[in-house]
């Protein structure tokens, strides 16, 4: 493995796996994993919904940057970041002057099917029809791959939906990126 890398981000939309792959990709590499959301809702004892309700966008986005800094320091250490997180101030700068950043490029269909399964843990898609789902989904992509673009490796996150395929994935992804 490259020695010079000391941690990775991990980058996309909702459901586009993310934690998932970051949880395995950590394991394989006897690293640490943070996912960032959890993170934050560590460090202020309130869910990311409470934080939004109470702050609004802007204050739990300036939270997120401030907790994307902090952990971004730690080594061996692979971030999940929320589907924003790029999106704001200079976390895209931050993330690619500190490590390596992964987008998990998945196709849109694939981030809905997995939403409609999961959409109750999803605040902004909770409520929501399939239809509505895909409609929400094309338009937070088309505003936020300018700023996943910006990954330094992009890597489909389509065959993260069971244990045979995440691990393919991460033995792949150790093969390509970290010989």
């Amino acid at each position: 493995m490259d020695k010079s890398i000391k941690r990775i981000f991990i980058i996309g939309y909702m459901a586009s796996g993310k934690t998932t792959f970051g949880r395995a990709l950590a394991r394989s590499l006897g690293w640490d994993f943070i996912d960032l959301d959890f993170y934050i809702e560590q460090r202020f004892r309130k869910s990311v919904r409470e934080i939004f309700a109470s702050e609004g966008e802007e204050g739990f986005r300036r939270k997120e940057s401030a907790m994307l800094k902090e952990a971004g320091e730690f080594e061996n250490t692979i971030i999940s970041c929320g589907g924003g997180t790029p999106c704001f101030f200079d976390n895209m700068d931050f993330m690619n002057g500190k490590g390596s950043t992964v987008f998990l490029d998945t196709e849109p269909e694939c981030i809905v099917r997995r939403l409609v399964i999961n959409n109750s843990r999803r605040p902004l898609m909770a409520g929501k029809s399939e239809a509505e789902i895909r409609m929400e989904v094309a338009k937070g992509l088309e505003n936020r791959n300018p700023f996943y673009s910006r990954a330094q490796i992009v890597f489909p996150g389509n065959l993260l939906e069971d244990r045979f395929q995440i691990d393919s994935s991460v033995e792949e992804f150790k093969k390509r990126f970290l010989q």
